[in-house]
């Protein structure tokens, strides 16, 4: 018996090497476009959530800048789920409807007094709030409370609360299968005010 030659033993052994080597960089590809998939999911519910906290926090400055009204006659409850803003004070609540619809400008002083009055002035905040929360967050939802506690002499505070949708960063079959088949979350952002 004669044995081959060596290099016929070897022919075919390079072949072998590029496709395991092909295999482990297609795996490698993949993880990377996983990995930019999930980073870029993760920069848009940051961004989101940054929004959110921006958007409470322009109101809690409003609310600082009108204590005539937040402080002493403000409302037990402001909400807004993208429609027109309904309130406990009626006042403020039909101003704010005429403000959405024509954004009516109340900024400025006449002569030496102001251009509107603290409830004018409050509802305009809102409905420009609203109409800048509506184009920056998906399915925004509000809450504004401002608890009256009678017989405390405590000084006066409200809690904004925003809500909104967001795609599930990162979800699995097992996990979604697990919640009903829902792909998204409802995070909620909250900021405490004392105006």
């Amino acid at each position: 018996m004669k044995s081959a030659p060596a290099s016929a033993r070897v022919r075919g052994f390079s072949l072998v090497e590029v496709m395991v080597a092909v295999v482990v960089i297609c795996v490698g590809l993949l993880g990377i476009a996983k990995l930019q998939a999930l980073s870029l999911s993760n920069a848009t519910t940051s961004r989101q959530r940054s929004l959110a906290a921006i958007e409470a926090a322009g109101l809690a400055s409003a609310m600082h800048s009108n204590r005539d009204y937040w402080s002493s006659t403000a409302p037990a409850s402001v909400t807004w789920t993208g429609g027109p803003i309904a309130s406990t004070d009626a006042a403020l609540q039909a101003q704010a409807d005429a403000d959405q619809t024509a954004l009516n400008a109340c900024v400025g002083t006449i002569g030496s007094g102001a251009v509107c009055t603290p409830v004018q002035l409050a509802a305009y905040d809102l409905a420009r709030w609203t109409a800048s929360i509506a184009l920056l967050l998906p399915n925004p939802n509000t809450t504004i409370a401002c608890p009256n506690i009678a017989g405390l002499n405590l000084p006066a505070s409200c809690t904004i609360q925003i809500t909104w949708s967001e795609k599930a960063v990162g979800i699995t079959q097992q996990e979604a299968t697990a919640a009903g088949g829902a792909q998204f979350e409802n995070p909620t952002y909250l900021l405490y005010v004392e105006p």
